[in-house]
């Protein structure tokens, strides 16, 4: 492994700054090793949150503040990982929009009335996120009491553009042809949908820092599906906007996309002090178009990590820390979400090379 260089501070440098290794990488500040979580670490892989998931809904284990911290906290001291991540869906915010959705076993969340035009956006109401998802205030506040010294908590939400292909599409979709139509055939009602998903995103993200989260990321799973010039035309300014809201409030933002490697130049204009990174690009060539002025996520391949060998995991998790050198600014995490079959032992194994590298 690596020999210490002079961007490995000694203790006494680090005294005044934030005691969260995930917080100091946020901002770009020497650590004393790079910290590590996962997304999705809270999930079908552990036996613990499968058995109180055969008894409980993703809906009521988010809904409810003591269930949902129990299993927040599970990956934590099992994997020693340096963040929590608190378990919610991205689409529980719709519900308090009108949507009726659940989940389909091997399918993924299905609407029973997806928006169709000008007519079903302009019904969507305004609501005050504090009061509708209280629920995930309180489930926060529960878990930063309880989370160890040096451990980030780390909230979320879906993006807007996200968020909006899911309540167009009415659930997946593969070529997001639905949520394309009305971008293009209906700029306006696009337009006037992008703002009022914003807002509510902004409250929400916002609030949730109010209630403990240290950090915040921005899950814009499907802006792959957009070439560049869609991205930046129909989608970008909205990010803009959700970060420049909680940049007001100091709050550190991670901005999580995949598929999106062809445009990392246009991506890092959303402004977020984080850009997650995926595995279809090398984390060195990422940081090289990013500019080394950006902090960087990422970015293990989750279909490598379920599939180990644990030697090849170890082996990619440290030519991943060679590729970063040790600049501030970098957070090892998957390039997207655990996937439910993987083996814990992958995530320790992972876990302690990253703790290891010198």
């Amino acid at each position: 492994m690596g020999s210490v260089t002079k961007n490995r501070p000694e203790n006494s440098k680090l005294k005044t700054q934030n005691s969260k290794l995930l917080i100091q990488a946020c901002l770009k500040q020497p650590t004393l090793r790079t910290p590590v979580w996962f997304m999705r670490q809270a999930g079908r892989y552990m036996q613990e949150y499968r058995k109180i998931r055969s008894r409980w809904s993703i809906k009521e284990i988010s809904k409810n503040p003591e269930l949902c911290a129990e299993v927040t906290l599970q990956p934590v001291a099992k994997l020693e990982v340096d963040a929590a991540i608190i378990f919610s869906d991205i689409l529980l915010l719709a519900e308090p929009l009108g949507f009726r959705f659940d989940y389909a076993k091997a399918v993924g969340p299905v609407f029973q009335n997806p928006i169709l035009g000008q007519d079903d956006v302009d019904r969507l109401p305004f609501f005050d996120v504090r009061e509708k998802m209280d629920f995930m205030f309180r489930a926060l506040k529960l878990v930063k009491k309880k989370l160890p010294d040096g451990i980030a908590l780390v909230g979320f939400a879906g993006a807007p553009f996200t968020l909006a292909s899911y309540l167009i599409e009415g659930g997946h979709s593969d070529h997001y042809l639905k949520t394309k139509e009305l971008m293009h055939q209906n700029p306006k009602a696009w337009q006037n949908l992008m703002e009022k998903l914003t807002r509510l995103t902004a409250d929400y993200l916002a609030a949730q820092a109010a209630s403990g989260a240290d950090v915040v990321q921005i899950f814009d799973s499907w802006a792959g599906c957009l070439s560049a010039h869609d991205y930046e035309e129909f989608v970008l300014s909205h990010n803009q906007t959700i970060v420049n809201e909680l940049k007001k409030r100091r709050v550190p933002v991670i901005y999580f996309s995949t598929g999106t490697t062809g445009y990392p130049e246009i991506i890092k204009k959303t402004g977020a002090d984080v850009i997650s990174v995926d595995w279809r690009t090398s984390l060195a060539e990422s940081w090289r178009r990013l500019g080394y002025d950006a902090a960087i996520q990422g970015n293990l391949d989750p279909a490598l990590l379920r599939n180990g060998p644990v030697k090849a995991i170890v082996r990619q998790t440290q030519k991943i820390l060679q590729e970063a050198n040790k600049r501030p600014g970098h957070i090892f995490n998957l390039g997207h979400g655990i996937l439910p079959d993987t083996p814990v032992e992958h995530a320790r194994a992972v876990v302690a090379a990253v703790k290891q590298w010198k």
